[in-house]
């Protein structure tokens, strides 16, 4: 007897990234500069701002990677996983390798 499958579809509720990775949200793009230039639909920028939304184990008990949930980091989109969790596709597993710089406050 084969198994039968439940044609439900699987509604997954979270996503927790393994190893040295972290899930950011990436920041909305910007459609024109501060001082008012549109930027076209197609530039592609080299880094990319977002917020974290969960760290891997391993990342959150490691004394030397200073990254939190909710951390404001600018990271490198080269390497970035999308994840099709959303229908906006605005979140991204990233290695924390590629995240270059993290926002604080002074």
């Amino acid at each position: 007897m084969k198994n039968q499958r439940n044609n439900e579809t699987q509604t997954f509720e979270t996503v927790e990234p393994i190893g040295k990775r972290v899930l950011i949200r990436k920041d909305e793009d910007k459609k024109e500069t501060k001082g008012g230039i549109k930027l076209p639909d197609t530039i592609e920028i080299p880094t990319i701002t977002g917020r974290v939304v969960a760290v891997s184990t391993e990342v959150e008990h490691a004394p030397d990677l200073p990254l939190r949930k909710y951390d404001k980091v600018l990271f490198n989109p080269k390497g970035a996983i999308p994840v099709d969790f959303e229908g906006d596709n605005r979140l991204f597993v990233v290695e924390v390798q590629n995240i270059v710089a993290v926002f604080r406050k002074a």
